[in-house]
């Protein structure tokens, strides 16, 4: 059975698409990430939390700041992406459930009153609303260089508050030369999926 997004769409988004580590110096505008979360921003989560944020880093000054936090193997190419995203996890999603979840308001407090529960939830949601963010980037035509390299505690000082749980740092942009590693290998259907 084939699938019924047109097979360029599915390369677009998959097939093709990889972790890109270098970016040409064009600029990633305002609209063209304002288009990708207004796209993304439909895929669901548990009780419509929607507990990602986006912190843009556009400031030289910022991009320092963050460069210095991550990986070694992570810098150069933070340094040069035309934009980098800063993807965590809201702490507190739970004070927007009642309009976000308005048939059941109360789930607010009802499931969401002690912070850890929140923070188990928000790093669950928001790392499925992050893999929405990457597809949606693929979709406006650019290329996502997600990493988790980083100093994560220093991020979080640094770009957040103790409500922000840092989840990935994203490099964004059109690829650039030599892009892309060679694909790595995926597992086989019948060595994932089991019918019990």
């Amino acid at each position: 059975m084939s699938l019924v997004l047109d097979p360029a769409a599915q390369d677009l988004l998959f097939r093709e698409a990889r972790t890109a580590n270098t970016f040409t110096d064009e600029p990633v505008t305002e609209e063209q990430v304002q288009a990708i979360y207004d796209l993304v921003k439909y895929g669901p989560t548990a009780f419509n939390q929607s507990p990602l944020r986006i912190t843009l880093v556009r400031s030289p000054e910022a991009r320092e700041r963050l460069v210095a936090l991550m990986a070694e193997g992570n810098q150069a190419k933070t340094s040069a992406a035309p934009l980098v995203a800063i993807l965590s996890a809201d702490n507190e999603f739970h004070e927007e459930l009642p309009a976000l979840f308005p048939h059941f308001p109360q789930a607010k407090d009802v499931f969401f009153g002690e912070r850890p529960v929140r923070e188990g939830a928000a790093a669950m949601n928001a790392t499925l609303q992050a893999a929405y963010f990457i597809i949606g980037v693929r979709a406006a035509g650019l290329a996502a260089g997600p990493m988790t390299g980083l100093d994560f505690e220093g991020v979080r000082k640094e770009f957040l508050d103790d409500d922000h749980t840092p989840l990935m740092v994203v490099n964004i942009g059109k690829p650039g030369p030599d892009a892309w590693f060679p694909r790595s290998p995926r597992l086989a259907y019948e060595d994932v999926v089991t019918t019990v």
